[in-house]
This record gives structure tokens, C-alpha cells and sequence, in this order.
């Protein structure tokens, strides 16, 4: 049996998922998870991240995966530092986006404009958030 992926948008859908589901045979898993990020919002992501790093918000020369960094750091979301081969800088790890689900993703993408906005970025696209 190949894998099969349902998006519960409808009744015909969950009734059939449950159909499928009486077919399963034993010992396979079955994952029930919040849909990841769209390709709008991850869309929405990069630009945004590129019209805070050409800001220079106090005077901070970060490239995008920084400025990225530096917002899930500040959402808690989870990650470590490790120590560089040199000894020296310190490296974040565990801060993947792609892991984030659309909510989280939604929360990401705000965080980042409610900082532009107090920092006077000027956005390259409209702000609106989708879920």
C-alpha cells in the first residue's frame, strides 16, 4: 500500500479517509498533523526578511537567515548553539522553518512585521497574513 495524504476539506473527504482507514492493514501509522507553511507564506517570508535587512534596523547589517534566526529565536522556537570547528562564533541549529506549520508560520510572519513597523521598514508587498 503506497502513502496517501487527505487534507480535511469536506465531509466526502473525512468519509473518505474513514473508508481508506478500514482498509489499512495492521501495524502501518497514521499521522494527523496542521498542514506546513504555503508556498505564499513562505513567499511572503523571504520578502519580508529582504526589506528588513535592507532597513539596517539599529544600524544591524544581517543578511536574511540572521534576521530569520533572530525572529524564531524570538517566537521561543526551539533551537541550540553550537560551537564553531574553529572554536570561535557560535552557530544556531534546529531553527527550519519548513518544520513550521501554517499557525506557527502565520505567527513567524507577524513577529517580523510588528518589528518592521516599529523600526520603520518599508514593506515591497502588501502585509496580510494567510492561514
Amino acid at each position: 500500500m503506497r502513502g496517501q495524504l487527505f487534507q480535511l476539506s469536506s465531509p466526502q473527504v473525512r468519509e473518505r479517509l474513514k473508508a481508506v482507514l478500514d482498509t489499512v492493514p495492521h501495524g502501518f501509522e497514521v499521522i494527523i498533523r496542521e498542514p506546513t507553511r504555503t508556498t505564499k507564506q513562505n513567499s511572503k517570508l523571504w520578502a519580508m526578511l529582504t526589506d528588513i535587512s535592507r532597513a539596517e534596523p539599529e544600524g544591524r547589517k544581517w543578511n536574511v537567515e540572521t534576521w530569520k534566526c533572530a525572529f524564531m529565536h524570538h517566537l521561543q522556537w526551539q533551537m541550540k548553539f553550537c560551537q564553531s570547528l574553529e572554536g570561535n562564533d557560535p552557530f544556531p541549529v534546529g531553527y527550519r522553518s519548513s518544520k513550521m506549520n501554517k499557525r506557527q508560520f502565520a505567527d513567524l510572519i507577524n513577529a517580523i512585521y510588528e518589528y518592521g513597523e516599529k523600526h520603520g521598514v518599508r514593506w515591497s508587498e502588501p502585509v496580510e497574513v494567510e492561514l
